[in-house]
């Protein structure tokens, strides 16, 4: 390798570039580029800049998903710094192909990991599994069945609870004006 020289001042006397106390730079140009760099093993944990990256994901979004998912929880040291383990990383990819892939919301994605599991959607992050069509909305669905209609037993006891319901509420508000006399 070729480079420039640098030297260690308390031993500048001694002798060239093979000696202890200088040490050789690469001269500019000659670093590999970082798609160069050999590939980590496979059960490597990752920084979130190279999962992010892996993702083509911008970090804030993993953070936010840390909040969203329980079940996204990478390895943090010190300086508050994550490290995803491989099987956090092939999470991540599920939720990601839930939520850009197949169009769910958080909401459904969450309902997906829920009723499915983790390993389901660790498996649609690897390419395993497909989860299903999935249509959310926002109120609950209608029975299918109109529940049987109130008996006059049925109708008379619940009357009479109500009936004993607003005497209680006007018992506290008679009350509650007496206090503030």
């Amino acid at each position: 390798m070729t480079g420039t020289p640098i030297e260690d001042e308390d031993l500048s006397e001694s002798g060239g570039a093979d000696t202890p106390g200088r040490a050789l730079l690469p001269e500019k140009g000659l670093l590999p580029e970082k798609e160069l760099l050999p590939e980590k093993e496979p059960g490597a944990f990752r920084t979130i800049s190279e999962v992010a990256e892996d993702l083509d994901l911008p970090q804030h979004v993993l953070r936010f998903w840390e909040t969203r998912f329980t079940q996204v929880r990478p390895l943090k040291r010190g300086g508050n710094r994550r490290y995803y383990r491989p099987d956090d990383v092939d999470l991540l990819r599920g939720i990601r192909r839930l939520l850009y892939g197949q169009g769910y919301t958080i909401r459904g994605a969450q309902r997906v990991l829920r009723e499915r599991g983790m390993r389901f959607v660790q498996a649609v992050g690897r390419g395993e599994q497909v989860a299903p069509a999935f249509v959310e909305s926002d109120h609950e669905p209608e029975p299918e069945t109109a529940p049987p209609p109130l008996g006059r037993a049925d109708r008379a006891s619940l009357t009479a609870v109500l009936d004993e319901l607003r005497a209680c509420r006007r018992s506290l508000a008679r009350l509650r004006r007496a206090d503030q006399v």
